[in-house]
C-alpha cells in the first residue's frame, strides 16, 4: 500500500490543486499497467470472457494493459509463471495443490468454470446412459485423467484400472469400436464427433457424479497479489465482467470471437456457437456459487471438501493447508451475477 505524508510544500500546493485535477486525471487515463495472462490452450470460445474483455476494451477501462497469450501442447505455463515470465495463468484445482505442496509462492484467486467440463463419451444406441455403464467397456483417458478424476470414478463406481486405453486425442479407436468410451471436453469433443457420426453422442460430465474440482481458475504470485492488489482486482473484475458479457452472445461478442479466430484460426463460428451454448446450458461458468456470487466464485468448504476427496483416494497427500491453495479476497463480489 503507498504510504502518503503531507508535508508543508505539499500543504501549499493545494491551493493550485483544483486548477491541476482535469490534466491529472487525463494523465491517468493514458497510463495503462501492464498485465501477460497466459492460458492453457490455443484460443477458443472456452476462454471467451478474456478475448471479451480485451476487445470490448474493459481492460483499458480499469487502466490496464492486458496481453494474453495463449497455450499450446508443447509449452510449460506453470514453468512461464513460476519464472516470472507471465503475471497469471489459467490453472485449476489440482495444480494449485501441488503449489501448496511444494510450498511454492502462488495460489488461486478466481476460478472461471464452476464445473469440471471433462466428459466421457459413449455410442448412441449402446445403453451408455449413466456412470454405471461404464463398467465393461474400454476407456480411453489420458495421463492427465488417470491420476485426476479417474481414481475418484474409479472408486466411486467399481470400475478397473484394466478398462484403461491411452487416449491420443485421436477419433479412430472411438469410432472403430462402439465398445470404446472416450475423454473429452464438452464444448469441443463431442461437436467434432456429431459431424463424424452424424448426430451427437452420449456423454456424463465428470462434474455430475460429484467431482468438484474448480477448473480455469486463475493462478498468480502471492506477492504480485498483494503488492499491487487494487491492480489485481481491476483485473479480476473486468475479466468477469468480460465472461458475464461473452455468455450472452450476439453481435456484441462478435470483435472477441474475431480475436479468436485470428489468433487460432482453427476455431470455426459454429465450433464457438456450440461452446458458448453448452456452456450456457450445462452450468459450466454460472451454477452454485456464482449464482450469487458472481462469475468466478469460490467457496472454501468446497475447496476443503474437494481435497479431501483427493486424499481418500490417494491422488493428494494428507496433511496439507488447503486453505492456502486460495484466496476469496478477490471474488465473491457479485461481479457478473446473473440478473
Amino acid at each position: 500500500m503507498t504510504s502518503w505524508r503531507l508535508d508543508r510544500r505539499a500543504a501549499l500546493g493545494l491551493v493550485a490543486a483544483p486548477l491541476l485535477w482535469p490534466l491529472a486525471r487525463s494523465a491517468r487515463a493514458q497510463t495503462l499497467e501492464k498485465l501477460v495472462f497466459q492460458t492453457d490452450w490455443r484460443a477458443q470460445a472456452e476462454h471467451g470472457g478474456y478475448y471479451q474483455a480485451l476487445a470490448a476494451g474493459l481492460y483499458r477501462k480499469a487502466g490496464i494493459d492486458c496481453e494474453i497469450r495463449q497455450g499450446g501442447p508443447s509449452l510449460n505455463i506453470s514453468q512461464l509463471l513460476l519464472m516470472g515470465r507471465v503475471d497469471m495463468t489459467m490453472s485449476n484445482s489440482f495444480e494449485a495443490f501441488t503449489y501448496v505442496r511444494e510450498d511454492a509462492p502462488f495460489f488461486t484467486i478466481a476460478a472461471i468454470f464452476q464445473k469440471d467440463p471433462q466428459v466421457l463419451i459413449g455410442h448412441p444406441d449402446t445403453g451408455f446412459d449413466g456412470f454405471e455403464d461404464l463398467k465393461g467397456r474400454t476407456l480411453l483417458i489420458g495421463s492427465g485423467g488417470r491420476v485426476t478424476y479417474w481414481p475418484y470414478l474409479r472408486k466411486k463406481f467399481g470400475l478397473k484400472d484394466e478398462q484403461l486405453r491411452p487416449y491420443t486425442f485421436n477419433m479412430a479407436p472411438y469410432l472403430a469400436d462402439k465398445n470404446v468410451v472416450q475423454q473429452g471436453f464438452i464444448s469441443s469433443e463431442p461437436y467434432s464427433i456429431s459431424q463424424a457420426i452424424g448426430r451427437m453422442p452420449p456423454y456424463l460430465l465428470i462434474a455430475d457424479a460429484g467431482f468438484s474440482a474448480y477448473q480455469t481458475t486463475i493462478a498468480i504470485s502471492r506477492r504480485l497479489a498483494a503488492e499491487k492488489r487494487d491492480l489485481i482486482q481491476r483485473f479480476v473484475n473486468a475479466t468477469l465482467e468480460g465472461w458475464a458479457q461473452y455468455l450472452r452472445g450476439g453481435p456484441a461478442i462478435e470483435a472477441a470471437n474475431a480475436l479468436i479466430k485470428k489468433v487460432n484460426p482453427e476455431q470455426t463460428d459454429d465450433r464457438i456457437q456450440y461452446a458458448i451454448k453448452v456452456m450456457n446450458e450445462r452450468g459450466i461458468v454460472l451454477s452454485g456459487d456464482a449464482l450469487q456470487g458472481g462469475v468466478g466464485a469460490m467457496a472454501d468448504a468446497r475447496w476443503r471438501g474437494f481435497y479431501q476427496s483427493m486424499v481418500d483416494v490417494d491422488v493428494l497427500p494428507r496433511g496439507l493447508d488447503a486453505g492456502r491453495a486460495f484466496t476469496l479476497d478477490f471474488v465473491n463480489k457479485g461481479v457478473g451475477k446473473p440478473t
